[in-house]
C-alpha cells in the first residue's frame, strides 16, 4: 500500500512563558492535510487519538517547526515514541541551508504572495476566549500554508524570503517527500 505525507500544525493553551516543558504547554486544536485523502481536517484535543491513525499510515509528517516544537507538544498526547516520524520540518531545512530560523510568515509571503491569518498568541486568546471556530480555521489556515510552501518547493524547487538587499532564495529538493514511503513502522494506536 501506497503511504504519503500529512502536512499539519497545532495549537497550545500556554506558552513557553508559562511552561518551559513542551509536554505541558496543552493542545487546543491540531489540523491536518492528508495527501491519501486530499482533505483537510482539524482536531481538538479530545479528538487527538483519532489523528494518530493518520499519522501512523503517513509516509513523513510536514510542518513548520514540528521537530522542535509540535512534535514534543504531542509527545504528551502519544501513547508511543513520537521521534520514529519521518519528518520534513522545513524550518529546520531552511536553517541546515541559512544558518537562521525564518518564520513562516515571512517565508510564504515572499514565496507564495500569502500572510498568515494570525499568530500563536492569538491563537490562545482564541483558545480562552472559547472562540473555537476561529482556532480551528486559524490553526487550518496555518496548515494549508505550509502544504502551498511544500508544493511550491516541489514544483520550483526553491523558496524565497527577504533579506535587506532583496528576495533571497533557498534551494530545495523535496521530491522524495512525495515519491518515498518514509520511515514510518510505528503502530501504537492501530488495531490489531
Amino acid at each position: 500500500m501506497k503511504k504519503f505525507p500529512v502536512v499539519f500544525d497545532l495549537e497550545t493553551k500556554y506558552t513557553f512563558r508559562e511552561y518551559a516543558e513542551p509536554k505541558k504547554l496543552g493542545i487546543t486544536v491540531l489540523s491536518v492535510y492528508d495527501y491519501a485523502t486530499g482533505v483537510g481536517k482539524t482536531y481538538t484535543e479530545g479528538e487527538l487519538a483519532m489523528v494518530f491513525p493518520v499519522f501512523e499510515k503517513a509516509s513523513y509528517l510536514i510542518g513548520y517547526n514540528i521537530d522542535s516544537f509540535d512534535l514534543p507538544v504531542l509527545q504528551a498526547y502519544y501513547p508511543g515514541d513520537i521521534t520514529h516520524f519521518a519528518t520534513l520540518d522545513i524550518l529546520g531545512y531552511i536553517k541546515d541551508k541559512i544558518g537562521r530560523r525564518l518564520a513562516l510568515n515571512d517565508v510564504a509571503s515572499t514565496t507564495l504572495g500569502v500572510k498568515k491569518s494570525g499568530h500563536g498568541l492569538m491563537a490562545i486568546e482564541y483558545y480562552k476566549e472559547g472562540k473555537w471556530e476561529e482556532l480551528k480555521k486559524y490553526c487550518l489556515d496555518d496548515t494549508m500554508i505550509t502544504k502551498q510552501l511544500f508544493e511550491y518547493g516541489l514544483k520550483y524547487k526553491e523558496i524565497n524570503y527577504l533579506t535587506e538587499n532583496g528576495k533571497a532564495v533557498i534551494r530545495v529538493d523535496w521530491g522524495k517527500y512525495m515519491e518515498d514511503q518514509g520511515k514510518n513502522e510505528t503502530a501504537m494506536t492501530l488495531p490489531f
